[in-house]
Protein backbone atom coordinates (compact mmCIF):
# COMPACT_ATOMS: atom_id res chain seq x y z
CA UNK A 1 0.00 0.00 0.00
CA UNK A 2 1.43 3.57 -0.58
CA UNK A 3 0.78 6.62 1.64
CA UNK A 4 -1.60 7.70 -0.60
CA UNK A 5 -4.54 4.89 -0.24
CA UNK A 6 -7.71 5.58 0.93
CA UNK A 7 -10.44 3.53 2.98
CA UNK A 8 -13.73 4.47 2.95
CA UNK A 9 -16.35 2.45 5.42
CA UNK A 10 -19.88 3.16 4.87
CA UNK A 11 -21.45 3.05 8.52
CA UNK A 12 -20.34 3.66 11.74
CA UNK A 13 -21.24 0.84 13.96
CA UNK A 14 -19.59 -2.67 15.46
CA UNK A 15 -18.58 -3.88 12.24
CA UNK A 16 -17.64 -0.83 10.38
CA UNK A 17 -15.39 0.81 13.44
CA UNK A 18 -14.07 -2.61 14.13
CA UNK A 19 -12.67 -2.83 10.15
CA UNK A 20 -11.71 1.21 10.45
CA UNK A 21 -9.79 0.56 13.60
CA UNK A 22 -8.27 -2.53 12.84
CA UNK A 23 -6.84 -1.30 9.66
CA UNK A 24 -5.45 2.08 11.22
CA UNK A 25 -3.46 0.40 13.97
CA UNK A 26 -1.97 -2.01 11.22
CA UNK A 27 -1.28 0.62 8.82
CA UNK A 28 -1.64 4.15 10.43
CA UNK A 29 -0.67 5.53 6.92
CA UNK A 30 -3.60 4.80 5.42
CA UNK A 31 -6.08 7.62 5.79
CA UNK A 32 -9.54 5.92 7.33
CA UNK A 33 -12.82 8.25 6.28
CA UNK A 34 -16.24 6.48 8.01
CA UNK A 35 -19.59 7.85 7.41
CA UNK A 36 -22.44 7.18 9.50
CA UNK A 37 -25.72 8.52 8.58
CA UNK A 38 -27.37 8.89 12.11
CA UNK A 39 -25.99 11.63 14.85
CA UNK A 40 -24.17 8.46 16.78
CA UNK A 41 -21.30 6.13 16.16
CA UNK A 42 -20.14 3.74 18.26
CA UNK A 43 -22.66 3.08 20.73
CA UNK A 44 -24.31 -0.66 21.52
CA UNK A 45 -27.76 -0.71 20.35
CA UNK A 46 -28.61 -4.07 22.39
CA UNK A 47 -28.20 -2.30 25.11
CA UNK A 48 -31.66 0.20 24.85
CA UNK A 49 -33.99 -1.80 26.73
CA UNK A 50 -31.97 -1.50 29.48
CA UNK A 51 -32.03 2.64 29.03
CA UNK A 52 -36.09 2.12 28.32
CA UNK A 53 -36.39 0.09 31.69
CA UNK A 54 -33.89 2.35 33.64
CA UNK A 55 -30.70 0.29 34.27
CA UNK A 56 -28.99 3.18 32.30
CA UNK A 57 -29.87 6.37 33.48
CA UNK A 58 -28.48 8.33 30.39
CA UNK A 59 -28.67 6.44 26.70
CA UNK A 60 -25.32 8.17 25.64
CA UNK A 61 -23.81 6.19 28.01
CA UNK A 62 -24.58 3.68 25.90
CA UNK A 63 -21.58 5.50 23.18
CA UNK A 64 -18.34 2.93 23.59
CA UNK A 65 -16.32 5.19 21.75
CA UNK A 66 -17.02 8.78 21.46
CA UNK A 67 -16.51 10.43 18.31
CA UNK A 68 -13.53 12.52 19.59
CA UNK A 69 -11.78 9.86 20.70
CA UNK A 70 -12.58 7.98 17.29
CA UNK A 71 -10.72 10.92 16.07
CA UNK A 72 -7.77 11.35 18.09
CA UNK A 73 -6.93 8.42 19.41
CA UNK A 74 -7.46 6.12 16.66
CA UNK A 75 -6.74 8.67 13.96
CA UNK A 76 -10.21 7.78 11.77
CA UNK A 77 -12.02 10.54 9.99
CA UNK A 78 -15.48 9.79 11.51
CA UNK A 79 -18.56 11.90 9.98
CA UNK A 80 -21.84 11.24 11.69
CA UNK A 81 -24.68 13.10 9.61
CA UNK A 82 -23.48 12.14 6.47
CA UNK A 83 -24.87 9.69 4.10
CA UNK A 84 -23.90 7.37 1.50
CA UNK A 85 -26.44 7.57 -1.02
CA UNK A 86 -24.32 6.07 -4.13
CA UNK A 87 -21.39 4.00 -4.74
CA UNK A 88 -19.55 3.67 -8.39
CA UNK A 89 -17.53 0.96 -8.11
CA UNK A 90 -15.82 1.51 -12.11
CA UNK A 91 -14.11 4.65 -10.60
CA UNK A 92 -13.92 4.40 -7.17
CA UNK A 93 -16.30 6.74 -5.71
CA UNK A 94 -18.64 7.26 -3.07
CA UNK A 95 -21.83 10.13 -3.38
CA UNK A 96 -21.94 11.67 -0.30
CA UNK A 97 -25.09 13.93 1.66
CA UNK A 98 -23.68 15.80 4.30
CA UNK A 99 -27.01 16.01 5.87
CA UNK A 100 -26.80 19.16 8.53
CA UNK A 101 -25.09 21.04 5.40
CA UNK A 102 -27.41 20.13 3.15
CA UNK A 103 -25.12 19.23 0.40
CA UNK A 104 -23.56 16.38 -1.38
CA UNK A 105 -19.87 15.81 -1.89
CA UNK A 106 -17.84 13.04 -4.06
CA UNK A 107 -15.31 11.07 -3.00
CA UNK A 108 -12.61 8.62 -4.00
CA UNK A 109 -11.82 5.65 -2.51
CA UNK A 110 -9.07 2.24 -2.78
CA UNK A 111 -10.75 0.32 -0.70
CA UNK A 112 -14.10 0.25 0.69
CA UNK A 113 -16.15 -1.12 4.11
CA UNK A 114 -19.96 -1.63 3.32
CA UNK A 115 -21.25 -1.68 6.89
CA UNK A 116 -24.34 -0.59 6.93
CA UNK A 117 -26.46 -2.39 9.30
CA UNK A 118 -29.72 -3.77 8.89
CA UNK A 119 -32.90 -1.32 9.18
CA UNK A 120 -36.43 -1.99 10.84
CA UNK A 121 -39.38 -3.87 8.95
CA UNK A 122 -42.21 -1.60 8.89
CA UNK A 123 -45.39 -3.45 8.39
CA UNK A 124 -48.05 -1.79 6.00
CA UNK A 125 -50.17 -1.00 9.50
CA UNK A 126 -47.60 1.30 10.15
CA UNK A 127 -46.56 3.20 7.50
CA UNK A 128 -49.17 5.74 8.46
CA UNK A 129 -47.48 8.21 10.78
CA UNK A 130 -48.70 8.58 14.11
CA UNK A 131 -47.16 9.98 17.28
CA UNK A 132 -46.20 7.57 19.63
CA UNK A 133 -45.14 4.72 17.14
CA UNK A 134 -41.67 3.72 18.03
CA UNK A 135 -38.82 1.13 16.56
CA UNK A 136 -35.67 0.60 18.62
CA UNK A 137 -32.91 -0.31 16.12
CA UNK A 138 -30.66 2.65 16.83
CA UNK A 139 -29.70 5.31 19.49
CA UNK A 140 -32.12 8.17 18.19
CA UNK A 141 -34.88 5.71 18.31
CA UNK A 142 -34.13 4.56 22.26
CA UNK A 143 -33.94 8.42 22.67
CA UNK A 144 -37.34 9.29 21.29
CA UNK A 145 -38.64 6.70 23.28
CA UNK A 146 -37.45 8.06 26.43
CA UNK A 147 -38.56 11.75 25.52
CA UNK A 148 -41.84 10.45 24.74
CA UNK A 149 -42.14 8.91 27.75
CA UNK A 150 -40.87 11.56 29.73
CA UNK A 151 -43.38 14.75 27.91
CA UNK A 152 -46.60 12.39 27.10
CA UNK A 153 -46.43 10.35 30.69
CA UNK A 154 -48.14 6.52 28.88
CA UNK A 155 -49.46 3.98 31.09
CA UNK A 156 -50.14 1.52 28.81
CA UNK A 157 -47.61 -0.09 26.04
CA UNK A 158 -48.56 -2.19 23.01
CA UNK A 159 -45.30 -4.79 21.63
CA UNK A 160 -45.56 -5.80 18.25
CA UNK A 161 -43.47 -9.03 17.96
CA UNK A 162 -42.48 -11.46 20.02
CA UNK A 163 -38.97 -12.18 19.13
CA UNK A 164 -35.95 -10.87 20.83
CA UNK A 165 -36.66 -7.27 20.61
CA UNK A 166 -40.24 -8.03 22.02
CA UNK A 167 -38.91 -9.77 25.10
CA UNK A 168 -36.59 -7.34 25.91
CA UNK A 169 -38.93 -3.98 25.51
CA UNK A 170 -42.19 -6.03 27.40
CA UNK A 171 -39.80 -6.34 30.54
CA UNK A 172 -38.35 -3.08 30.38
CA UNK A 173 -41.47 -1.39 30.13
CA UNK A 174 -43.35 -3.49 32.82
CA UNK A 175 -40.46 -3.17 35.28
CA UNK A 176 -40.93 0.37 34.48
CA UNK A 177 -44.96 0.10 35.90
CA UNK A 178 -46.53 -0.11 32.61
CA UNK A 179 -49.15 -2.11 31.43
CA UNK A 180 -47.75 -4.07 28.61
CA UNK A 181 -49.56 -6.27 25.68
CA UNK A 182 -46.90 -8.23 23.72
CA UNK A 183 -48.66 -9.00 20.08
CA UNK A 184 -47.40 -12.16 17.77
CA UNK A 185 -48.82 -13.17 14.45
CA UNK A 186 -47.28 -16.66 15.75
CA UNK A 187 -48.41 -18.85 17.91
CA UNK A 188 -46.05 -18.68 20.14
CA UNK A 189 -43.10 -15.95 20.97
CA UNK A 190 -38.97 -16.67 20.49
CA UNK A 191 -39.63 -18.86 17.53
CA UNK A 192 -36.29 -19.27 16.58
CA UNK A 193 -36.22 -21.73 20.06
CA UNK A 194 -38.13 -24.88 20.09
CA UNK A 195 -41.47 -25.01 21.92
CA UNK A 196 -40.56 -26.39 24.97
CA UNK A 197 -38.54 -23.74 25.55
CA UNK A 198 -40.90 -20.78 24.34
CA UNK A 199 -43.53 -21.93 26.17
CA UNK A 200 -41.61 -21.38 29.75
CA UNK A 201 -41.24 -18.06 28.68
CA UNK A 202 -44.77 -17.56 27.78
CA UNK A 203 -45.03 -18.45 31.03
CA UNK A 204 -43.02 -16.25 32.98
CA UNK A 205 -44.79 -13.50 31.03
CA UNK A 206 -47.78 -14.07 32.03
CA UNK A 207 -46.38 -14.29 35.99
CA UNK A 208 -45.17 -10.67 35.43
CA UNK A 209 -49.02 -9.46 34.23
CA UNK A 210 -47.91 -9.01 30.72
CA UNK A 211 -51.09 -9.90 28.46
CA UNK A 212 -49.94 -12.05 25.26
CA UNK A 213 -52.23 -12.20 22.43
CA UNK A 214 -50.63 -15.02 20.01
CA UNK A 215 -51.56 -16.25 16.60
CA UNK A 216 -53.47 -12.54 16.06
CA UNK A 217 -52.17 -10.51 13.41
CA UNK A 218 -52.32 -6.46 13.22
CA UNK A 219 -54.75 -5.16 11.10
CA UNK A 220 -54.59 -1.16 11.73
CA UNK A 221 -52.70 1.34 14.39
CA UNK A 222 -55.26 3.92 14.87
CA UNK A 223 -54.96 7.43 16.63
CA UNK A 224 -55.68 11.32 15.82
CA UNK A 225 -52.01 12.08 15.95
CA UNK A 226 -51.16 10.66 19.24
CA UNK A 227 -51.42 6.61 18.92
CA UNK A 228 -54.78 5.30 20.71
CA UNK A 229 -55.32 1.66 19.66
CA UNK A 230 -53.87 -1.43 17.71
CA UNK A 231 -56.39 -3.18 15.94
CA UNK A 232 -55.57 -6.95 15.84
CA UNK A 233 -57.49 -9.83 13.97
CA UNK A 234 -59.35 -10.67 17.38
CA UNK A 235 -59.73 -7.39 19.20
CA UNK A 236 -58.91 -3.66 20.05
CA UNK A 237 -55.96 -2.91 22.16
CA UNK A 238 -56.25 0.37 24.09
CA UNK A 239 -52.95 1.65 24.16
CA UNK A 240 -50.63 5.02 24.63
CA UNK A 241 -47.30 3.75 23.36
CA UNK A 242 -46.56 0.94 20.31
CA UNK A 243 -43.23 -0.60 19.90
CA UNK A 244 -42.82 -2.16 16.78
CA UNK A 245 -40.28 -5.16 16.78
CA UNK A 246 -41.49 -7.48 14.11
CA UNK A 247 -37.93 -8.01 12.77
CA UNK A 248 -35.20 -6.33 10.98
CA UNK A 249 -34.10 -6.59 7.47
CA UNK A 250 -30.42 -5.61 5.66
CA UNK A 251 -29.92 -2.48 5.02
CA UNK A 252 -28.67 -3.17 0.70
CA UNK A 253 -30.17 -1.10 -1.46
CA UNK A 254 -27.12 1.34 -2.25
CA UNK A 255 -24.74 -1.45 -2.09
CA UNK A 256 -27.06 -3.48 -4.80
CA UNK A 257 -27.59 -0.40 -7.07
CA UNK A 258 -24.38 -0.12 -7.28
CA UNK A 259 -23.83 -3.94 -8.42
CA UNK A 260 -22.53 -5.50 -5.80
CA UNK A 261 -23.87 -9.26 -5.09
CA UNK A 262 -27.17 -10.59 -3.03
CA UNK A 263 -26.98 -13.40 -1.44
CA UNK A 264 -29.88 -15.93 -1.68
CA UNK A 265 -30.49 -14.26 1.81
CA UNK A 266 -31.03 -11.02 0.72
CA UNK A 267 -27.76 -9.77 2.52
CA UNK A 268 -24.72 -8.90 0.97
CA UNK A 269 -23.05 -12.35 -0.39
CA UNK A 270 -19.48 -12.22 0.53
CA UNK A 271 -16.42 -14.80 1.06
CA UNK A 272 -14.42 -15.90 3.84
CA UNK A 273 -12.51 -12.90 3.78
CA UNK A 274 -15.69 -10.44 3.28
CA UNK A 275 -14.72 -9.95 0.02
CA UNK A 276 -17.70 -8.65 -2.22
CA UNK A 277 -17.77 -9.80 -5.83
CA UNK A 278 -16.39 -6.34 -6.46
CA UNK A 279 -12.95 -5.89 -6.29
CA UNK A 280 -11.17 -4.11 -3.26
CA UNK A 281 -15.13 -3.77 -2.04
CA UNK A 282 -15.31 -5.43 1.59
CA UNK A 283 -18.69 -5.88 3.48
CA UNK A 284 -19.51 -6.80 7.57
CA UNK A 285 -21.94 -6.82 10.19
CA UNK A 286 -25.71 -6.68 10.23
CA UNK A 287 -25.51 -5.88 5.89
CA UNK A 288 -23.99 -9.42 5.17
CA UNK A 289 -24.33 -13.44 5.33
CA UNK A 290 -22.05 -15.35 7.10
CA UNK A 291 -21.35 -18.64 7.02
CA UNK A 292 -22.15 -21.46 8.79
CA UNK A 293 -20.42 -24.43 9.53
CA UNK A 294 -23.41 -26.76 10.38
CA UNK A 295 -25.31 -25.91 7.53
CA UNK A 296 -22.54 -25.32 5.05
CA UNK A 297 -23.66 -22.25 3.23
CA UNK A 298 -24.42 -18.69 3.40
CA UNK A 299 -26.87 -17.74 6.40
CA UNK A 300 -28.63 -14.33 7.81
CA UNK A 301 -28.31 -14.45 11.51
CA UNK A 302 -27.33 -10.26 12.76
CA UNK A 303 -25.73 -10.47 16.02
CA UNK A 304 -23.26 -7.70 17.31
CA UNK A 305 -20.33 -10.27 18.24
CA UNK A 306 -20.65 -11.69 14.48
CA UNK A 307 -19.91 -7.76 13.50
CA UNK A 308 -17.51 -7.04 15.56
CA UNK A 309 -15.66 -10.53 14.35
CA UNK A 310 -16.59 -9.76 10.44
CA UNK A 311 -15.25 -6.08 10.91
CA UNK A 312 -11.86 -7.61 11.98
CA UNK A 313 -11.59 -9.60 9.27
CA UNK A 314 -12.31 -7.63 6.42
CA UNK A 315 -9.93 -5.20 8.12
CA UNK A 316 -7.15 -7.48 8.57
CA UNK A 317 -7.48 -8.52 4.89
CA UNK A 318 -7.29 -5.07 3.42
CA UNK A 319 -4.24 -4.75 5.70
CA UNK A 320 -2.70 -7.97 3.56
CA UNK A 321 -3.02 -10.36 6.49
CA UNK A 322 -4.69 -12.90 4.72
CA UNK A 323 -7.40 -13.87 7.26
CA UNK A 324 -10.41 -16.02 7.02
CA UNK A 325 -13.91 -15.94 9.24
CA UNK A 326 -14.40 -19.30 10.47
CA UNK A 327 -18.16 -18.85 10.32
CA UNK A 328 -21.12 -18.92 13.35
CA UNK A 329 -23.20 -21.55 14.81
CA UNK A 330 -25.87 -19.14 15.46
CA UNK A 331 -25.04 -18.71 19.10
CA UNK A 332 -26.85 -16.29 21.43
CA UNK A 333 -29.06 -15.55 24.40
CA UNK A 334 -31.26 -13.24 26.20
CA UNK A 335 -33.22 -12.41 29.52
CA UNK A 336 -36.89 -12.63 30.49
CA UNK A 337 -37.52 -11.18 33.78
CA UNK A 338 -35.17 -13.34 35.96
CA UNK A 339 -35.27 -16.11 33.17
CA UNK A 340 -31.81 -16.56 30.97
CA UNK A 341 -32.47 -18.33 27.65
CA UNK A 342 -29.68 -19.21 25.31
CA UNK A 343 -29.11 -21.38 22.23
CA UNK A 344 -26.66 -22.68 19.31
CA UNK A 345 -26.21 -24.43 16.67
CA UNK A 346 -29.97 -25.97 15.34
CA UNK A 347 -33.31 -25.88 16.51
CA UNK A 348 -34.59 -29.30 16.54
CA UNK A 349 -37.25 -28.14 14.48
CA UNK A 350 -34.57 -26.15 11.70
CA UNK A 351 -32.52 -28.96 11.95
CA UNK A 352 -35.66 -30.99 10.71
CA UNK A 353 -36.42 -28.37 7.68
CA UNK A 354 -32.99 -28.88 7.13
CA UNK A 355 -32.93 -32.44 6.44
CA UNK A 356 -30.98 -34.12 9.33
CA UNK A 357 -32.03 -37.23 11.20
CA UNK A 358 -32.28 -35.86 14.82
CA UNK A 359 -32.48 -37.32 17.96
CA UNK A 360 -33.35 -34.95 21.01
CA UNK A 361 -32.94 -34.96 24.43
CA UNK A 362 -34.84 -32.72 26.87
CA UNK A 363 -33.92 -32.61 31.13
CA UNK A 364 -34.47 -30.74 33.75
CA UNK A 365 -31.90 -30.47 36.48
CA UNK A 366 -30.34 -27.90 39.07
CA UNK A 367 -27.92 -24.91 39.18
CA UNK A 368 -26.22 -25.60 41.83
CA UNK A 369 -26.31 -29.01 44.32
CA UNK A 370 -29.22 -30.09 45.94
CA UNK A 371 -28.90 -28.85 49.30
CA UNK A 372 -27.08 -25.59 48.52
CA UNK A 373 -29.75 -22.32 49.18
CA UNK A 374 -31.39 -20.69 46.02
CA UNK A 375 -30.77 -23.31 43.83
CA UNK A 376 -32.27 -22.72 40.55
CA UNK A 377 -34.20 -25.43 37.93
CA UNK A 378 -32.80 -25.34 34.29
CA UNK A 379 -34.12 -26.90 31.47
CA UNK A 380 -31.31 -28.28 28.65
CA UNK A 381 -32.44 -29.19 25.32
CA UNK A 382 -29.65 -30.98 23.02
CA UNK A 383 -30.16 -32.29 19.36
CA UNK A 384 -28.28 -34.71 17.57
CA UNK A 385 -27.57 -36.56 14.47
CA UNK A 386 -28.52 -39.90 15.20
CA UNK A 387 -26.37 -42.19 12.44
CA UNK A 388 -23.27 -40.25 14.69
CA UNK A 389 -24.13 -38.80 17.75
CA UNK A 390 -22.56 -35.63 16.82
CA UNK A 391 -23.74 -32.35 18.56
CA UNK A 392 -25.50 -30.00 16.43
CA UNK A 393 -27.83 -27.78 18.15
CA UNK A 394 -28.35 -26.87 21.91
CA UNK A 395 -31.08 -24.81 23.50
CA UNK A 396 -31.75 -23.99 27.43
CA UNK A 397 -33.85 -22.00 29.50
CA UNK A 398 -33.30 -21.15 33.63
CA UNK A 399 -32.95 -19.16 36.40
CA UNK A 400 -29.34 -18.44 36.08
CA UNK A 401 -25.90 -19.96 34.42
CA UNK A 402 -27.55 -21.10 30.92
CA UNK A 403 -25.26 -19.13 28.90
CA UNK A 404 -22.23 -20.98 30.74
CA UNK A 405 -23.82 -23.97 29.92
CA UNK A 406 -24.90 -23.01 26.04
CA UNK A 407 -21.11 -21.67 25.45
CA UNK A 408 -19.74 -24.89 26.68
CA UNK A 409 -21.80 -26.91 23.93
CA UNK A 410 -21.32 -24.03 21.53
CA UNK A 411 -17.64 -25.12 21.73
CA UNK A 412 -18.68 -28.57 21.36
CA UNK A 413 -20.46 -28.15 18.17
CA UNK A 414 -17.75 -26.12 17.02
CA UNK A 415 -15.48 -28.92 17.69
CA UNK A 416 -17.64 -31.66 16.48
CA UNK A 417 -18.27 -33.22 19.04
CA UNK A 418 -20.88 -36.39 20.07
CA UNK A 419 -22.69 -36.82 22.83
CA UNK A 420 -20.43 -39.29 24.20
CA UNK A 421 -17.35 -36.72 24.36
CA UNK A 422 -19.94 -34.37 25.65
CA UNK A 423 -20.61 -36.63 28.44
CA UNK A 424 -17.42 -37.13 30.09
CA UNK A 425 -16.12 -33.57 29.73
CA UNK A 426 -14.16 -31.95 32.65
CA UNK A 427 -15.93 -29.27 33.81
CA UNK A 428 -16.02 -27.61 37.08
CA UNK A 429 -17.80 -28.46 40.15
CA UNK A 430 -18.44 -26.52 43.13
CA UNK A 431 -21.61 -26.27 44.67
CA UNK A 432 -22.76 -22.81 44.60
CA UNK A 433 -22.60 -23.25 41.03
CA UNK A 434 -23.14 -26.72 39.95
CA UNK A 435 -24.26 -30.02 40.95
CA UNK A 436 -21.34 -32.84 40.85
CA UNK A 437 -22.88 -33.56 37.53
CA UNK A 438 -23.86 -30.54 35.92
CA UNK A 439 -26.59 -30.23 33.55
CA UNK A 440 -24.36 -30.54 30.45
CA UNK A 441 -23.24 -34.03 31.70
CA UNK A 442 -26.56 -35.17 32.33
CA UNK A 443 -28.22 -33.78 29.26
CA UNK A 444 -25.31 -35.58 27.67
CA UNK A 445 -25.55 -39.12 29.07
CA UNK A 446 -29.38 -39.41 28.51
CA UNK A 447 -28.44 -37.98 25.10
CA UNK A 448 -26.30 -40.99 24.57
CA UNK A 449 -29.18 -43.69 24.94
CA UNK A 450 -31.09 -41.87 22.09
CA UNK A 451 -28.60 -41.69 19.30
Amino acid sequence: MSQSEKLVVIGGNAAGLSAASYLKRRKPEIEVVVFEKSPHASYGSCGLPYYIEGLVKDPLDLIAVPIGALREKRGLDVRVLHEVVDIHTQKKQVTVKDIQGDKVFELSYDWLVVSTGASPIIPPFARVYIEGVFTLRNLEDGIKVGRFIKEESPKRVAVIGGGYIGMEVAEAFSVRGFQVTLIEKLPRVLPNFDAELSEKVQEKLEEKDIKLMLGSGVKSIEGDGVVKSVITETEIVETDLVLLGVGIKPEVVTAKNAGIELGETGAIKVNDRMETNISRAYACGDCAEAYHRILKRNVWIPLGDTANKQGRIAGANIAGEEISFPGIIGSAATKVFEMELARTGLGEEEARREGFDVATTLIESSTRAHYYPEKKPIIIKLIAEKRTGRLIGAQAVGGEGVAKRIDVLATAIWAKMSLDDVAWLDLTYVPPVAPVWDPVLVAAQVGMKSV
